[in-house]
C-alpha cells in the first residue's frame, strides 16, 4: 500500500508570514489553515513512520532449524495415524453403510411381539388395511415378520393400492440414472400381487429428491407376510456396500489402521445390548440386529465384522482392532474367563476356510484370512486382563505412571478445551520410553471452543498431533473421534465428517487429519523453534511421493498475529543435495469460530499454492494468525559447481 507523506519545515510564524496589514478575521482564518496543515502533516509523518515500523517487523521473528542430515532422523511408525469408527450419530446405519431401508426386518423392538416397526407406516386407512407383527419368519435368528391384512379389493381399494412404506433414514437419496437393488421376502396363502415403487413422500414421481420413500402396495384382498426388506444402490464403494462419497472421504485420510466398532457402542448400558460380533456375520437376513442403548437407536448390523475387515481403503490397514465386546459400562462386571474366551473367538474368523467361522467368511466371498493385529479390552475400563498370543491394548492410562499389569499398549483418551489441548503438545515428552506404547484412540476439542466443528478446535488438534508425531517413539497409533455424524441425529459434537442422505462436508478437524496423511512411515527430523514462539508448534518430516523425496514443514500459529518464520534446513551436503520450494498449504479463516456447513462446505478448508524458490538453505515464510500451514520442499540433486582457476579467468 503506498504511503503519502506531507512535509513541514519551519515554525508556524514563519509559515504564516504574509501581509502584516491584513484584517483580524483574515489573520484568524489563515492561522486556522496553518494549524490544520500542521496537524495533517504530523498525521502523515506518523503514518509514514508506522509503515516503516511495520516493514521492519517483516524481518523473521522466529527461526525453525531443521536437521536433515543422514542418520539424524527417526522413522515414524507405519501405524501412527488411523481412524476410529463407532456406531454413533448414525455413522453406519443411515450413513457409511449404503442400506436405504431403516428397520428392514421389523425387529427394532426385539424378538418379542408386538415389535416396533418404526419408521414403517401404512398406505391407506384402518378400513382398508391392518398390520401387525408375529413370529412367523423363516429365519431362525430373525423370527419377526410383518403381517399385512388387506381388507379391500381392486374395486374398493384406493387407485394406488394399500400397503406400507419406509422413508429410510430421514429420506432416501435416489439419483436419476442410477440403479438400485430392492430385495424382500414375501409369502401369502394365495396369489401375490405386490407393487414395489420408489416415490416421493408427497406421492409425486420426482425421484431426484432427498425425500424418496420405498412403497409396497397391493389391491388384492388377503394376507401377506413381508420380511427383510432391503434397498441399496448398485454402485457402492468397490462393490462392498459402502456409500461412495462417505467412504472416499474416509479413504482420503489414508488411515493406517481402523479401530472398530466402538467405543461405548460395543458395551451397551446393559449387557443384553452389547455388540456381539458373531451376530454381525453371515447373510444379512440372518443378522438379528440390536438396540444400541448408549446412543439410543436400532441397528440392523448390516455393517458388521466382515464388512469392517474388507481391505478396501486407499492404503491397506496395517491392523484392525475391535474394542470392548466383553464389559458393561453401567454394572461394571468383571470379565469372566468363559465370556472372554467366547468373544475372543472372533479370531477364528481370521482362520482357515475349513474352520467353523473361517467357513462363514469363505461363504461370504473371502477365502483368505483377514489380518487382525490388536484387540482392546473394554472401553475406558481400567482392568488387568490379558490373553497370550494377542497384542492387548489396556484401558489404563500409562502416560504419567507405569502400568501395574502386562500390556502391549495403553489407551489414552482426551476431550478438552482448545487452549488445554494446544498445551498438551508436550503431553508425552516426559513419558517413560520403557514398557507399553501409547494408543491415543480418542482425541478432540469439545465444548464451547468446538461448536459443531470450529477452526479454533482444529488448530489445537493440529498442535496436539504434531506433539504425537514428535513423540512417535512412544506413541504408535492415534485417531480422532467421532468420525461421522448424520445431521438428523447428532449425539455428539463436534465430528470430522458431517452428512445427510445426499450431501456431506468435512469440518476443519477433518482437514487437519489430511495434513498428516503422509506422516505414517515417514522420517521425522529434529526441529527446533528459536525466538518468541510461545504460540507456535512445528515439525519436519521427509516423505516420498512418486519416487521424489520432500521435506514437509508443518506449523501451527495459535496466536492472533502473523509470524514471520525463517526455515533453516541444515545437514544436507551442498555438493550432493539441495531443497527447493514446491508448494504451501494453509488452513485458516477470518474468524477462529468459523465452521463449515452444507451451504458453505469449504468455508474453512486448506488452500494450496506454489512456494517460492528458497535462497540457499533457508526460506522465510509467513504464518497467518490462527492458521495451520505446511510447506513441501523438494529434495533434489544439486548442480555440481566446477572450480575456476586463476589462469582461466579474464580481466
Amino acid at each position: 500500500m503506498p504511503s503519502y507523506v506531507a512535509s513541514f519545515h519551519g515554525s508556524l510564524d514563519s509559515f504564516a508570514c504574509g501581509d502584516l496589514n491584513m484584517d483580524t478575521e483574515s489573520w484568524k482564518f489563515l492561522r486556522s489553515v496553518c494549524i490544520l496543515s500542521f496537524l495533517l502533516g504530523s498525521c502523515f509523518v506518523y503514518q509514514s513512520l508506522r509503515v516503516v515500523v511495520a516493514q521492519d517487523d517483516t524481518k523473521p521473528a522466529v527461526t525453525l532449524q531443521v536437521n536433515a542430515s543422514n542418520g539424524a532422523g527417526r522413522l515414524i511408525p507405519e501405524t501412527l495415524f488411523g481412524i476410529f469408527f463407532e456406531e454413533i450419530n448414525h455413522a453406519g446405519a443411515g450413513g457409511l453403510w449404503a442400506e436405504l431401508v431403516s428397520n428392514r426386518g421389523f425387529e427394532a423392538g426385539g424378538q418379542n411381539t408386538p415389535s416396533n416397526i418404526w419408521p414403517w407406516s401404512i398406505v391407506g386407512d384402518q378400513s382398508s388395511i391392518y398390520v401387525a407383527t408375529d413370529r412367523s419368519s423363516c429365519f431362525e435368528r430373525n423370527k419377526i415378520a410383518l403381517r399385512m391384512d388387506v381388507l379391500c379389493d381392486s374395486k374398493g381399494c384406493p387407485s394406488g393400492g394399500v400397503g406400507v412404506y419406509n422413508p429410510g433414514y430421514w429420506g432416501m437419496n435416489i439419483e436419476e440414472g442410477k440403479k438400485y437393488k430392492v430385495a424382500l421376502y414375501v409369502r401369502s396363502a394365495g396369489d401375490i400381487d405386490l407393487s414395489v415403487s420408489l416415490t416421493s413422500s408427497n406421492g409425486s414421481l420426482a425421484l431426484a429428491s432427498e425425500k424418496i420413500i420405498l412403497q409396497l402396495t397391493t389391491t388384492k384382498k388377503g394376507s401377506i407376510w413381508i420380511d427383510q426388506v432391503s434397498a441399496m444402490p448398485v454402485d457402492t464403494y468397490k462393490g462392498h456396500g459402502f456409500r461412495n462419497d462417505l467412504y472416499q472421504m474416509m479413504a482420503d485420510i489414508k488411515p493406517r489402521f481402523i479401530r472398530f466398532p466402538g467405543g461405548c457402542f460395543v458395551e451397551g448400558e446393559w449387557l443384553s445390548n452389547a455388540f456381539r460380533w458373531k451376530e454381525t456375520v453371515g447373510p444379512w437376513e440372518e443378522r438379528p440386529g440390536h438396540f444400541g442403548d448408549v446412543w439410543k437407536y436400532w441397528t440392523d448390523d448390516g455393517l458388521g465384522h466382515f464388512e469392517f475387515f474388507q481391505k478396501t481403503l486407499a492404503q491397506p490397514p496395517y491392523g484392525c482392532l475391535t474394542t470392548g465386546l466383553v464389559t458393561m459400562m453401567k454394572l461394571k462386571l468383571l470379565l469372566s474367563c468363559p465370556l472372554f474366551r467366547k468373544h475372543l473367538m472372533v479370531l477364528s474368523l481370521l482362520g482357515d476356510a475349513n474352520s467353523t467361522w473361517g467357513s462363514v467368511r469363505a461363504a461370504m466371498g473371502r477365502k483368505e484370512p483377514f489380518e487382525l493385529k490388536y484387540v482392546a479390552i473394554g472401553n475406558e475400563d481400567c482392568g488387568k486382563t490379558y490373553y497370550r498370543d494377542i497384542k492387548i491394548i489396556s484401558n489404563c492410562d500409562g502416560s504419567s505412571r507405569p502400568l501395574d499389569h502386562p500390556a502391549d499398549y495403553y489407551d489414552f483418551h482426551i476431550y478438552t478445551s482448545a487452549s488445554n489441548l494446544f498445551s498438551m503438545y508436550h503431553q508425552f515428552d516426559r513419558t517413560s520410553r520403557k514398557g507399553p506404547k501409547a494408543f491415543v484412540s480418542e482425541y478432540a476439542v469439545t465444548g464451547k471452543d468446538a461448536g459443531k466443528g470450529s477452526l479454533l478446535a482444529a488448530l489445537a488438534e493440529a498442535a496436539f498431533l504434531i506433539g504425537l508425531e514428535k513423540n512417535s517413539d512412544i506413541v504408535e497409533m492415534a485417531s480422532y473421534a467421532p468420525l461421522f455424524v448424520n445431521t438428523n441425529d447428532r449425539r455428539w459434537n463436534p465430528d470430522a465428517i458431517v452428512f445427510n442422505s445426499s450431501h456431506l462436508y468435512g469440518t476443519p478437524s477433518y482437514w487437519v487429519q489430511r495434513f498428516f496423511a503422509e506422516s505414517s512411515g515417514s522420517t521425522l527430523h529434529t526441529s527446533t523453534l528459536k525466538g518468541n514462539s510461545s504460540s507456535l508448534v512445528a515439525s519436519a518430516i521427509t516423505w516420498n511421493n512418486n519416487g521424489q523425496d520432500y521435506i514437509r514443514i508443518k506449523a501451527v500459529n495459535f496466536g492472533a498475529t502473523s509470524v514471520n518464520v525463517k526455515v533453516l534446513v541444515t545437514g544436507l551436503d551442498p555438493n550432493v543435495m539441495k531443497v527447493s520450494g514446491s508448494k504451501k498449504t494453509i488452513l485458516t479463516s477470518t474468524n477462529v469460530m468459523d465452521e463449515n456447513s452444507f451451504a458453505q462446505p469449504e468455508k474453512v478448508a486448506p488452500h494450496e499454492s506454489l512456494l517460492l524458490e528458497m535462497a540457499e538453505e533457508d526460506l522465510t515464510v509467513v504464518l497467518p494468525p490462527h492458521s495451520f500451514s505446511s510447506f513441501d520442499l523438494l529434495k533434489e540433486t544439486a548442480k555440481i559447481r566446477m572450480p575456476v582457476s586463476d589462469s582461466s579467468s579474464t580481466v
